[in-house]
This record gives C-alpha cells, sequence and structure tokens, in this order.
C-alpha cells in the first residue's frame, strides 16, 4: 500500500432508499481511504451494500428514490461528491474516476459500434479531434489485447463474445486515464479462462498507469490474487479492514472466517463430505437484529452481541472490526 495521502476518502458515507415500505439504509456510516495506485477488495454476500457504496460515489443512483446522509463525504480532489452538483460531477465521472459494470451486454449501447462507444469519452472530456479520438481509440483496443482492432472498431457488441465484451467496457473506463477506476465484480459472467485474462489485464493497467482501483467482487480467490487491502461488508457496515494477507491469515470477524471456512479446498475435504456454509441469511434491511447484524447467523455470538451495536475499532494499525470478541484475541 502506498504511503502517500489518500486519492479519495469515504466519511460516514450513508445511502438511504424511498420504497412503499418507507426509507431503508443500504449503506451504513461506511468510511474508507483510497490510496493512489492501490487495489482495494470489497467483498460480502449479495445484498450487503458493496455495489451501492460504490455507485453512491460515482452518484449514479436514481435521483428520485435514493438520497445521501448530510454527513455523508466523498472527498476527492477538494471536493465532497457526496454533495456536489450535477454539472461538477460530469467533469468527474468517467474522466479521473471510471468504472466497470458487472455486466458488459447490458453497460453497451447494442445500436453503436464499439469504437462509437470508446470515443464518446474522448469527445466530451478531452480536445483531440476525430483522427486523434480514433488513434487513441485504436491504441486502447491493443492495451486491453483486442485482436484486429482496425475491423473491431466498427463492430457492434453482438458481434464480439463475452470476454471481449467485458474488455471493450475496461477500455471505455481507462479511454481517459482515470485515477480511480472502480470495477464491479468484473468477471461475474465469465469463464474462469476468461476471468484470470481480465485479471491479468487489470494488474498490468494498473502498474502502467498506476490508477488506484476499488474491486468489488464475492469470490476471495480474486481477491487474493489481486487486492491490497480488503473490506468486508455484511448488512450495509463494514465489519472488518485489514491488507490481503492479515485477512487470510488472521481474520477477527466471524463473519469473515466463515466466508474464508466456505471456500473449496480439494486438499482437505474427503470424498461426501459437504462444504462448510454460514447458516441463514443476510437479513433484512427492514427488520435489522439489535446487537450485532451478525449475531443471528455467528457460533461465536454472546449475550452482548445480542443487545448493543459493536463499533469498528482498530485492533493493529491496518486491522479493524467490528466485533466484541474479536478472533485471535
Amino acid at each position: 500500500m502506498s504511503s502517500e495521502d489518500p486519492i479519495l476518502k469515504v466519511n460516514h458515507l450513508s445511502t438511504r432508499f424511498k420504497t412503499d415500505r418507507g426509507a431503508v439504509t443500504a449503506v451504513d456510516r461506511v468510511s474508507f481511504d483510497l490510496f493512489p495506485g492501490e487495489v482495494l477488495g470489497i467483498v460480502g454476500e449479495s445484498g450487503c451494500g458493496k455495489s451501492v457504496t460504490n455507485r453512491s460515489i460515482m452518484r449514479l443512483l436514481p435521483e428520485y428514490t435514493s438520497e445521501l446522509s448530510e454527513e455523508s463525504e466523498i472527498l476527492f480532489d477538494g471536493h465532497n461528491l457526496a454533495h456536489v452538483p450535477e454539472k461538477v460531477m460530469r467533469t468527474i465521472r468517467g474522466n479521473r474516476i471510471a468504472m466497470i459494470f458487472q455486466e458488459p451486454m447490458t453497460a453497451l449501447n447494442p445500436v453503436f459500434t464499439i469504437g462509437w462507444q470508446i470515443e464518446e469519452a474522448l469527445k466530451y472530456h478531452t480536445s483531440m479531434n476525430r483522427a486523434q479520438r480514433r488513434e487513441r481509440v485504436l491504441e486502447l483496443l491493443q492495451l486491453v489485447e483486442i485482436p484486429n482492432p482496425e475491423k473491431r472498431i466498427n463492430e457492434y457488441p453482438h458481434q464480439l463474445s463475452g470476454g471481449m465484451r467485458q474488455r471493450i467496457v475496461i477500455a471505455m473506463a481507462l479511454a481517459c486515464e482515470p485515477e480511480i477506476l472502480i470495477a464491479d465484480e468484473p468477471t461475474t459472467a465469465l469463464d474462469v479462462t476468461i476471468q484470470a485474462q481480465i485479471l491479468r489485464l487489470m494488474q498490468d493497467l494498473q502498474k502502467k498507469i498506476n490508477t488506484a482501483i476499488i474491486l468489488i467482487t464475492h469470490d476471495l480467490g480474486v481477491v487474493a490474487q489481486v487486492c491490497d487491502r480488503v473490506i468486508v461488508m455484511y448488512a450495509g457496515q463494514i465489519v472488518e479492514v485489514a491488507s490481503v494477507t492479515e485477512l487470510f491469515h488472521t481474520p477477527q470477524h466471524p463473519y469473515t472466517r466463515a466466508l474464508l471456512d466456505s471456500l473449496p479446498r480439494p486438499d482437505a475435504t474427503e470424498k461426501g463430505q459437504r462444504l462448510p456454509a454460514i447458516e441463514g441469511i443476510v437479513p433484512s434491511l427492514f427488520e435489522l437484529p439489535e446487537g450485532c447484524r451478525f449475531h443471528q447467523r455467528c457460533r461465536f455470538a454472546q449475550e452482548q452481541c445480542k443487545a448493543q451495536p459493536p463499533q469498528l475499532e482498530e485492533h493493529s494499525k491496518l486491522h479493524s472490526a467490528r466485533c466484541f470478541f474479536p478472533l485471535g484475541e
């Protein structure tokens, strides 16, 4: 991890949605820093708030059904992105902070060529002329290892495979060489061979242009391969923050331990033995339990866990956990 000042500081980020059943808080006072050149992983089960956190940073949530709390701060280059006007956000989004979306087919417009779609960001954010933009698009296609870019530039999304479409989405995100790249489960819909290629590509690009990356995933194998630090989220809250090494070797929150225990280990699983699983499901945001939000599924829970909500506390310089009885202590 870099010793420089953070490029992005998120403080007390809370995101609420208005529903027919009333307002519900999907992200609850989330705080973290992102450093230049760092790869920060955010992991957790579906519905824990990973994607909402990062869409809040990008201000890509529905305007009339969502809101950020007044105390929310997303500090980037002297701006609080949580509350800047949309006009300012447009100069940053796609230019200095870019996002790779989970499903490439919905991120690409089926009626425009891939060349046109990559060029659009350059047209809006740079002063390049048409010839320069085309040259940059070809350069980006080569960068993400698209074969025969002179031909592909005029093709439509349906003419490309899933792996190639994901590379196009990455090229679009990298068009303006952003300082921060948010990757929302970029390998979920891909087979393992293409997944490995995409991860290697992201690592290479991160080294070449020193972009800080926030990687949203539910795959701890991916985290171990590419991340420097990890945030573990559960029911809208951060429950653990640690370096990758510490998280895998000395997890402190029972939820993190349960996630690690559920990973398949061919050398440790006997034939016919069931894989460990986390009992129960993530609680509804409308019916959150008293005390620790994980206590109903936690095999280490005690009476205090059921009565009081724990705070995220630092247990070492780079390791924090939201637990009254952290593991290993």
